[in-house]
């Protein structure tokens, strides 16, 4: 049962202050530290308390296992990870491309990991700027890939109306200026382009099966969770829409397998994790707001 917290500041998102303590979680990746998440009870937003500042956050990524900034493929999990990541590659890009058919236009991506969509698209002949705060990783893509990533703080010093497309795939939920982010986008997006964003979604049926195991909370590092709800008001609060609402398929198994691992379920927690996996897809079939993690296509209005 959620717990009201009458003393905490208002919800990032609409302002509210009908706040409740939702769930506590630990960090199973890393500290073992707990952290709660709280929950607005207005526009369903979701988020970490304590958030730790950005100036102490660096710490709780500083791990090897930590897959979106190394390339390390050592380990079955890895290598799944590896394999599909080469398949969801090529459905992300040839998606992008299929929302300006034909044109090969300026796209944006924020958190560009190691390089590998960046790579892609310029691949496919866009006029590709990449953000990527971590040096190390800047690092790697530049072997890589031979892409100069540019720090996050570029952000702010891009041409406006310049792009088409602008993508961040799991990352929103890290960055600790929400709001300015936001009003970033808009500004840096062409009218009638395209901001994409892929999330994980806290109202899908893995994560409430797992609850605090839910491998998709990762706190602290996670410092947003979003629901379709959620998403729908911070995007109409900066004069955006979503338009479009697309599943990822391959997250429900993964998250699941990791959450099996944080329950230290053993060997049959593999089995355990494809069922969930199956179940909460065979559910977003029906409704793609239910999946795992969700694709947002968010148009930028006039």
């Amino acid at each position: 049962m959620a717990t009201p917290l009458n003393n905490y500041p208002t919800c990032p998102i609409c302002h509210s202050n009908d706040i409740l303590l939702a769930i506590e979680c630990k960090d199973f990746s890393l500290t073992q530290e707990a952290f709660d998440i709280l929950h607005c009870n207005r526009c369903s937003f979701r988020y970490t308390h304590p958030i730790p500042s950005k100036d102490k956050i660096a710490p709780y990524y500083n791990f090897t296992a930590y897959i979106s900034h190394t390339d390390i493929k050592e380990g079955w999990m890895n290598k799944v990870y590896h394999k599909v990541r080469q398949r969801t590659l090529l459905q992300k890009t040839n998606w992008v491309q299929s929302l300006f058919t034909g044109h090969k236009g300026h796209i944006l991506e924020i958190g560009a990991g190691t390089g590998a969509f960046a790579n892609a698209m310029v691949n496919k002949g866009w006029n590709v700027t990449a953000l990527e705060p971590d040096e190390t990783t800047r690092a790697k893509a530049l072997h890589n890939y031979n892409l100069n990533l540019q720090p996050i703080e570029s952000l702010y010093n891009l041409p406006q109306n310049h792009f088409e497309v602008i993508t961040l795939w799991h990352v929103l939920e890290h960055v600790h200026d929400l709001s300015e982010y936001m009003d970033a986008f808009n500004k840096l997006l062409k009218v009638n382009g395209r901001l994409i964003i892929a999330v994980p979604n806290y109202t899908s049926f893995d994560a409430q099966y797992y609850k605090s195991f839910w491998a998709a909370y990762d706190v602290p590092r996670h410092l947003y969770h979003f629901s379709p709800l959620s998403m729908n008001k911070l995007c109409s609060i900066h004069n955006m829409k979503i338009v479009q609402y697309k599943p990822m398929w391959f997250d429900s198994f993964y998250v699941g397998l990791l959450s099996e691992k944080y329950k230290q379920s053993g060997f049959f927690g593999m089995f355990s994790a494809i069922v969930i996996g199956c179940i909460s897809n065979i559910i977003a079939l029906k409704d793609n707001k239910k999946a795992s993690s969700v694709i947002y296509e968010i148009k930028k209005l006039s």
